[in-house]
């Protein structure tokens, strides 16, 4: 039913303990009462691990995984940001040498990021999945370990371990909400629950622009390379994922779509709530929960700020009141 076991993310959770301290949990009153109906909102700021973002977890759990051979040669990865920061940072951290693949046109502030890390970063194809297929060429060239953003079983029990954190910081906590784009985190999410509390409902939302890992779930039919329009480029996924296709299906409560609009303006009210400047994805669980929230009435719920990477251009239009296109 699920790619790793409970072990595999213990596991990495002793692996992260020299690099990573727990990402803090914190309770906003102004969320409860915007939320409504009597939900208690627990906000998880993973945005303020390294980088910024929850995929440092999933990059440090893969790096300090390799053998010492894949050490050497090091790792290559295509990304548009926030997993080729997690795995930048960590080999930084280990001596291995990183290798991050993006599309040409990428985000320019998360580009000089990564290569603040010391990774080198290629810039090819028009699109990520050109990207992804130039990366995998270049790895088996190149014999480098190749460090997939969501099939790949160290991403996920890296993932993992968010989800084991916030059972300890909020062990009454009854439901989750999740922004889903490859699936690492709920996937994880789901392998800690499924041992420690079965109890606990994990809800994911994803983008109405960018359907694709939504509609997979709901029909059982996977998908790939469907249209992905959205700004929130975390959870810009236009397929879905061998590793976390049956797991999803089996560990999710429920999947919701959510408008851009409703993800703008869950990013305003978390920086005037919370003075937290959450990215696209970052956002979405709030905007997921207010969708939610009738039905998890008297709860006491977690959403994940899984990251805080928003460019200068889009915090502009966003906290001026629009909606990037």
């Amino acid at each position: 039913m699920y790619p790793i076991a409970y072990a595999d993310v213990l596991a990495a959770r002793n692996r992260l303990l020299p690099f990573l301290d727990p990402s803090p949990v914190r309770r906003y009153p102004e969320l409860d009462a915007l939320v409504g109906h009597d939900v208690r909102v627990w906000v998880k700021h993973e945005n303020h691990l390294p980088t910024g973002s929850f995929k440092v977890r999933n990059g440090t759990a893969s790096i300090t995984a390799l053998s010492s051979a894949d050490s050497a040669r090091g790792v290559i990865a295509a990304s548009t940001g926030n997993h080729g920061l997690g795995l930048a940072w960590s080999g930084a951290q280990c001596g291995v040498p990183v290798t991050i693949c993006v599309p040409r046109g990428n985000n320019p502030e998360k580009n000089a990021a990564i290569r603040s890390y010391g990774a080198t970063l290629i810039e090819t194809g028009d699109r990520y999945d050109d990207a992804a297929r130039a990366c995998a060429d270049l790895a088996a060239r190149e014999q480098k370990a190749l460090v997939h953003s969501t099939n790949h079983r160290e991403v996920i029990a890296g993932a993992g371990t968010m989800t084991l954190e916030l059972l300890e910081q909020i062990p009454a906590l009854d439901a989750v909400v999740i922004a889903l784009g490859g699936g690492s985190q709920a996937v994880g999410a789901a392998v800690v629950t499924h041992t420690l509390k079965p109890s606990l409902e994990i809800y994911a939302v994803q983008s109405a622009g960018a359907p694709a890992q939504h509609d997979a779930w709901r029909d059982g039919q996977m998908r790939t390379g469907m249209p992905a329009s959205t700004f929130a480029e975390g959870i810009a996924t236009g397929s879905s994922y061998t590793m976390t296709f049956d797991a999803l299906r089996a560990g999710l409560a429920d999947f919701v779509l959510v408008q851009d609009d409703a993800i703008a303006q869950s990013i305003r009210d978390l920086w005037r709530i919370t003075h937290n400047l959450a990215e696209g994805a970052g956002a979405t669980g709030l905007a997921g929960l207010r969708a939610l929230a009738p039905r998890l009435a008297g709860k006491t719920v977690a959403i994940i700020m899984c990251g805080g990477n928003l460019d200068a251009a889009r915090a502009a239009t966003v906290l001026s009141g629009g909606t990037p296109g």
